[in-house]
């Protein structure tokens, strides 16, 4: 069974060769305003717990790398939300680390070193830097709504368990972290 793929293959703009999508979010940032139901974010969370499991992904578009992207980035999502016990700590934590400093591509501890094209200019590397710290400040939000249920106000297990999984081998964070 193969990994899924994005659907949002026409991208009118790229940074780096990844594809600059629109996004529904309430965060500043270079990627365009997006009115549809779904976006790359909705997609990649919907997607994530079946291609967690995969350790070769093969990219088909531009949209496949911002999709690889957040799937790694969910993951240290889930790491952190461990440690919150409520979903407004849980928000804080999600902020906290959209914002923290990140590796680029082309960059030493940049998980990928082929695939993801590293920025050719410094106002590239800005636009790539912005682009990525908006979806992972609206990714963070979001994921918080999906892990803390309505109900009890306490993280699901069933999101969870995916803190411990690698996809693709990989992961956004060092060695110990």
């Amino acid at each position: 069974m193969p990994a899924y793929h994005s659907q949002f293959v026409k991208s009118a703009q790229t940074v780096g060769n990844m594809a600059l999508l629109p996004i529904r979010t309430q965060f500043r940032g270079p990627a365009p305003k997006g009115g549809a139901d779904q976006d790359i974010i909705d997609e990649a969370l919907h997607y994530f717990k079946a291609n967690v499991f995969f350790r070769e992904f093969e990219i088909k578009s531009e949209a496949d790398l911002v999709l690889i992207y957040l799937t790694l980035y969910t993951i240290e999502c889930l790491k952190r939300l461990q440690k919150s016990a409520t979903k407004n700590q849980a928000v804080q934590e999600m902020y906290t680390l959209a914002i923290s400093k990140f590796d680029l591509p082309g960059d030493a501890g940049f998980p990928f070193k082929t695939g993801f094209a590293a920025p050719t200019s410094s106002q590239e590397a800005d636009l790539m830097r912005q682009y990525f710290t908006q979806l992972r400040q609206e990714l963070g939000l979001r994921i918080c709504d999906k892990v803390f249920e309505c109900d009890t106000g306490k993280p699901s297990k069933w999101w969870l368990c995916f803190s411990k999984r690698r996809f693709m081998d990989k992961t956004l964070s060092g060695p110990g972290q």
